[in-house]
């Protein structure tokens, strides 16, 4: 018997799925022409539907056999709706392990909930619609998967390149359900940072708890830093808090001063395929580079929440933000449409190591926190909104990423690709 092994022939790793009819020999007909192919199946798992089934293989196949060929030989062996994608080393983790593994970040931490959707499904579209829950019922319909939460809150999956199976509506019910049943949880990670002028501050996650401080900080804010940072009228700031601190949103650091004031504010804001991250620093801090820092770590989340491409958007008579994004790690890249700025960051390019105040699993967690020294430029407050939205003011119908009264409340957009 020889094979691609055996011959040392390149290959390349494959997702392949197909639905196939619920008779004897079906799948042993997909295998035949595979391995007349010299492909080899690495794993593979079954989706149950009322009449047939979704077989999903994992797949090493000769580098020169294109996603073309393979679709060729699983519709020869009688697969139909056959979709095709390149996979990697992460693929090759069985799915129980898989699983369990996106249970624990969810248990551990309340805004892991739409990260473990994402990295359970894929590319996909996730949407929470506050209030929505109460008029729409558990279920899914092709690419759509409608998942209630008890908050009342709707969560709406859409995958438009593959449908969803009720195997993955189960996998997707089951990690709600962990959500719901543990209530609102944020880890304790900290880490500190020192300023030019020597004092220490901070950085951690935030709840709702720390709305007095928060409002505090507010306060202490000019009109304008707030109308840059929320984009509407100043009287409304006050207003976005409970929805920005909520964990089941996103995820926000602060950065707390030794007397317990709150003097910086970063969020990360799940939204549809990414999320958006914004940022306020209080203005009596905007010489520290505090920015610099907060932005590098809102980086490192969105980085493992796999959602690498990243941009800012802010007004392009707004210089006070540009070098806060222009001096992170990453490379990036700007552009100006009409009197917009775009700030463009290639996380994955990165040549320095952002910081690790991201999961509470990652070892540089576990320790004692770590001391940042702060160094750079002045640092300004409020990224602007992206090109083209617009501040609606219906509520029930707008997703997470924007403020209670529908105005997009923050600076940078981040996608997946």
């Amino acid at each position: 018997m020889t094979g691609p092994l055996d011959e040392h022939v390149p290959t390349a790793l494959w997702r392949l799925r197909a639905t196939v009819s619920d008779s004897p020999g079906s799948l042993a007909r997909i295998c035949t022409e595979l391995a007349g192919r010299q492909v080899s199946i690495v794993s593979m798992q079954t989706h149950p539907l009322p009449a047939g089934a979704v077989d999903e293989f994992l797949v090493r196949a000769p580098l020169p056999l294109g996603r073309t060929e393979l679709a060729r030989a699983v519709a020869a062996g009688g697969g139909t709706d056959i979709w095709t994608d390149r996979a990697d080393a992460h693929d090759l983790v069985d799915e129980p392990t898989h699983v369990l593994a996106l249970a624990t970040r969810t248990a551990l931490d309340a805004a892991e909930l739409p990260v473990a959707l994402r990295k359970l499904f894929g590319r996909c579209t996730i949407r929470q619609f506050p209030g929505g829950g109460a008029a729409a019922a558990a279920g899914m319909d092709g690419h759509l998967m409608r998942l209630p939460v008890p908050s009342g809150d709707l969560i709406e999956l859409s995958r438009p390149h593959l449908p969803f199976t009720p195997t993955e509506f189960a996998r997707a019910q089951a990690l709600v359900e962990l959500d719901s049943l543990l209530g609102p949880r944020v880890p304790q990670v900290k880490a500190r940072l020192r300023l030019p002028a020597g004092t220490d501050l901070t950085v951690r996650r935030a709840d709702t708890s720390d709305k007095a401080e928060a409002l505090a900080m507010h306060a202490r804010c000019s009109p304008d830093t707030l109308r840059k940072r929320y984009h509407g009228p100043v009287r409304d700031a006050d207003r976005y808090l409970d929805h920005l601190l909520d964990p089941r949103h996103g995820q926000t650091l602060v950065a707390e001063a030794p007397d317990g004031r709150i003097v910086a504010l970063a969020h990360l804001m799940w939204d549809d395929e990414g999320a958006e991250v914004a940022l306020l620093v209080e203005d009596a801090c905007s010489a520290a580079a505090l920015g610099v820092d907060l932005l590098r770590r809102m980086a490192a989340l969105a980085l493992e929440a796999a959602s690498p491409p990243s941009y800012a958007v802010t007004h392009a008579a707004n210089t006070a933000s540009s070098p806060p994004c222009a001096a992170s790690p990453p490379p990036s890249t700007t552009s100006v449409e009409d009197a917009t700025l775009v700030i463009t960051a290639h996380l994955t390019q990165a040549t320095e190591p952002l910081p690790p105040l991201a999961h509470p699993l990652r070892p540089a967690l576990r320790g004692l926190p770590t001391t940042t020294a702060l160094r750079g430029r002045s640092v300004g407050s409020g990224a602007g909104r992206r090109p083209g939205t617009t501040g609606n003011r219906e509520t029930s119908a707008r997703p997470s990423a924007y403020g209670p009264h529908g105005d997009r409340s923050s600076g940078w957009r981040v996608r997946s690709r």
